[in-house]
C-alpha cells in the first residue's frame, strides 16, 4: 500500500506525484477505504493551499471531490481539519464588498455532506465562519438549523476576551442572529420588500430561547429577543397576552415598554402610555433615541408642540455628543414652522405623569380588577386597611401608587392576594370619582338622632357606636339629627364585626 509515500509526497508539497499515486490506487479499488482515505488527505492539501491563496474556484473543485468520495460517517477526522480551512475561505467570502452569496452558499451545500465531530472546537469555528454575515443572508435559518445549536461546546457559553475587551457568549450571539433572522422572515418578493413570518418556527424557537434566558439569566438580549418574537406573532389582544409574563418580569426596563407600544396602533392612547412609561424610567439617553422618535411623532399628531419640541431637542443633543448623523425626518421637523414658535421644556415628566398609570395597567389587565373601601389609613407608613366584606379585607403599601386614600373612599384594585393573609400586594389602584353612584355592601348611609349618653363623651347613632373623637370633631351633641356614612369594621377588643361613621 502507497500510503506512506503519498503522505510523504504531500507533506514536502509535491501535491501532484501525491495526487497522481493516490489516484492510481483508488482507480485500482475503488471501494478500498483505505485508497479513499489516502487521496483524501491529499485534496485536503489542496482545499488548505486554496483556501491560503484564495483560488475559490481550485477550493470548490477539491472540497466538491471530497465531498464525491462519500466516505463513512466514521470518517470525521479529514472533514474536521478541512473544516479549518472552509472557515477561513468563509470570513474571506465575508470580507469582500459586497459579500457573494451565492459562493457562500455553494460552500454550504457542499459541506452539508461532510461528517465532523460534533462538538468540536473545528465545528464552532464553522459556525463563526457562517456567522458573520448572516444580516443580509437569506439561508442563515436553514444553516443554523443544520448545524444544530445543540452542538455549541461548553466554552462558546462563555464570554470571550480578544484585545483586551469582553466579546459576547458564542451562544447568546447565535440566538440573537436566529432570532432576528424570525422577526425580519423571509423575503416574498426579488426585492426584499414583501416578507412573511413564520410564525410555526417562531413558536418552535420560544421553548429554546426560553431555556437559555432561565439557564443564564447574565446574558443581556435574549430576553429583549423573546420580546420581539412574541410581538412578531401577531397584533392583537392574544399576543399582549403572551407578552405580559415576561413584560411583569421586566417591568423596570425601558425596551420593555416601547416593545409593548408596538402592540397598539397609531391613535390608540395605550401606545403613548407604554411610550411615555418608558421615557420616565432611568436610562441612558443613548438607548432612549427611538423611543423619543416614536413618542414625538404622536405628540405631532396631538399638536402638542412644546412637548414635541423638547423630545426631539433631547434626540438631536444625544446624536450630537455623539457625532452621530441626524436623520432627515428629525432635521425636517426643525424645519417647521411649529418648531420653531414652540417653546421648549426642561422635560416631559409632567406628561408622562398622566399617562403612567395607564401603562401599568396594561401590566395587569389579566388580573381581575375589584372594587373596595378604604377602612384605616396610616399616612405616617403609607399603609391603609381596604375592606370588601367580612371574609374578604387586609392592607397594603400605597407608598408607590398614585392615591392619596382617605377613610371611606372607594378604590379599583388589582391584588396579588385575595385572603386576609398579611399584606396584600397590588398591581394597580385607583380611586373611584365622587361623581360615580356605586352601591357597597362595607359601606351604607345611616339617619337618626344621636343619643349621648349623661356623662359620656360618646354616643350612638341607631345601633353604631360613635367615638369620642367624632363627636368632639364635629361639634355633636345630645338628639342631634345626623346623616352619615358608615363602614363595615372589625372590632379588635370584642372581637366581632361591627359598623363606624366616618
Amino acid at each position: 500500500m502507497p500510503a506512506k509515500e503519498i503522505k510523504e509526497l504531500r507533506q514536502s508539497g509535491q501535491l501532484e506525484e501525491a495526487l497522481a499515486m493516490a489516484q492510481n490506487e483508488l482507480d485500482a479499488a475503488p471501494d478500498n477505504i483505505w485508497g479513499k482515505r489516502n487521496i483524501s488527505w491529499v485534496y485536503y492539501e489542496y482545499i488548505k493551499k486554496h483556501a491560503h491563496d484564495f483560488n475559490y474556484e481550485s477550493f470548490i473543485e477539491n472540497v466538491t471531490k471530497l465531498k464525491d468520495l462519500n466516505l463513512p460517517e466514521n470518517e470525521v477526522m479529514v472533514f474536521d481539519t478541512a473544516a479549518w480551512q472552509v472557515a477561513s475561505a468563509v470570513f474571506t467570502l465575508q470580507k469582500s464588498e459586497p459579500v457573494d452569496y451565492s459562493k457562500i452558499n455553494q460552500i454550504l451545500d457542499l459541506i452539508k455532506e461532510f461528517h465532523f465531530t460534533k462538538p468540536s472546537d473545528s465545528y464552532s469555528l464553522l459556525y463563526k465562519a457562517f456567522h458573520k454575515g448572516y444580516k443580509n443572508w437569506s439561508r442563515y435559518i436553514e444553516f443554523a438549523d443544520w448545524w444544530n445549536f445543540e452542538n455549541f461546546r461548553l466554552e462558546d457559553y462563555q464570554k470571550e476576551e480578544y484585545n483586551g475587551r469582553q466579546i459576547m457568549a458564542l451562544l447568546e450571539q447565535a440566538y440573537i442572529a436566529y432570532s432576528k433572522a424570525l422577526i425580519e422572515g423571509e423575503a416574498t418578493d426579488a426585492f426584499g420588500l414583501q416578507r412573511r413570518i413564520d410564525a410555526t418556527k417562531i413558536q418552535e424557537f420560544l421553548p429554546k430561547l426560553d431555556a437559555i434566558i432561565e439557564a443564564y439569566p447574565e446574558y443581556q438580549y435574549p430576553p429583549y429577543f423573546k420580546a420581539k418574537l412574541l410581538l412578531a406573532l401577531g397584533d392583537n389582544e392574544d399576543v399582549l397576552k403572551a407578552f405580559l409574563p415576561f413584560a411583569k418580569k421586566k417591568k423596570n426596563d425601558f425596551w420593555v415598554w416601547e416593545l409593548m407600544s408596538d402592540v397598539f396602533p397609531v391613535g390608540d392612547e395605550r401606545k403613548t402610555a407604554c411610550l411615555c412609561k418608558a421615557l420616565s424610567l432611568k436610562s441612558q439617553e443613548d438607548f432612549l433615541i427611538k423611543t423619543r422618535e416614536k413618542l414625538a411623532l404622536i405628540l405631532i399628531e396631538k399638536e402638542l408642540y412644546n412637548e414635541a419640541k423638547t423630545e426631539i431637542n433631547k434626540i438631536i443633543n444625544t446624536r450630537e455628543s455623539h457625532s452621530w448623523r441626524i436623520p432627515q425626518n428629525i432635521i425636517q421637523w426643525t424645519l417647521q414652522p411649529w418648531f420653531v414658535s414652540a417653546i421648549e421644556k426642561p422635560n416631559n415628566n409632567d406628561y408622562y405623569d398622566n399617562f403612567i398609570l395607564k401603562a401599568e395597567e396594561l401590566l395587569f389587565n389579566d388580573v381581575e380588577e375589584e372594587l373596595v373601601a378604604v377602612e384605616f389609613v396610616n399616612r405616617d407608613k403609607k399603609i391603609l386597611n381596604f375592606i370588601k366584606n367580612k371574609t374578604h379585607h387586609g392592607f397594603f403599601s400605597y407608598k408607590n401608587l398614585k392615591i392619596k386614600p382617605k377613610v371611606g373612599d372607594l378604590l379599583k384594585i388589582r391584588l396579588q392576594k385575595k385572603v386576609n393573609e398579611g399584606p396584600s400586594r397590588v398591581f394597580t389602584a385607583k380611586a373611584i370619582e365622587n361623581g360615580e353612584q356605586i352601591e357597597f355592601e362595607a359601606i351604607k348611609t345611616v339617619t337618626g338622632l344621636i343619643r349621648i349618653p349623661e356623662g359620656k363623651n360618646f354616643g350612638f347613632l341607631q345601633d353604631i357606636f360613635v367615638s369620642p373623637d367624632f363627636i368632639g370633631k364635629h361639634n355633636i351633641v345630645d338628639q342631634q339629627e345626623l346623616t352619615s356614612k358608615a363602614i363595615l369594621s372589625f372590632n379588635t377588643k370584642k372581637n366581632e364585626w361591627g359598623w363606624k361613621l366616618i
